[in-house]
């Protein structure tokens, strides 16, 4: 008899513990989360200004400084910005900014330039040209 409660209560007590290793899991109705915000905020207003010829320290003007630069590629500046609303699911934006001499030539990621701003750059060099 003392066996048999010895292994029920044991039974019990192991049950217990594998129940509580999924606790971490649970939400609680009412309970606040935090919303996390981490790194650069990217606009789209902010990448329309990114013009080609640019120097470093304007595009850090425009976007801020940015929080990746790679000691090994100078050239390369990452801009990464991440976001998770209060229990929801983390969505992430990044930008690359490449250099050539200190002068702005490229940058891709997740924006691009909107048709506006491109239709002005392609009728302003338009009207470099004929001027010539």
């Amino acid at each position: 008899m003392k066996q048999a409660f010895k292994n029920s209560a044991l039974l019990i007590l192991m049950s217990l513990l594998v129940a509580c290793g999924n606790f971490g899991n649970l939400d609680f109705p009412g309970v606040y989360k935090i919303s996390i915000p981490q790194g650069n905020i990217i606009t789209q207003e902010m990448v329309d200004q990114l013009r080609p010829g640019m120097t470093k320290r304007q595009v850090i003007f425009v976007m801020g400084t940015p929080l990746v630069r790679d000691p090994y590629h100078q050239d390369r500046w990452d801009y990464v910005y991440n976001f998770q609303p209060g229990g929801g699911v983390r969505g992430q934006e990044r930008m690359s900014v490449f250099f050539v001499e200190d002068a702005l030539i490229n940058f891709t990621g997740d924006f691009v330039p909107t048709s506006e701003t491109a239709e002005t750059e392609t009728t302003q060099s338009i009207e470099e040209t004929s001027t010539i």
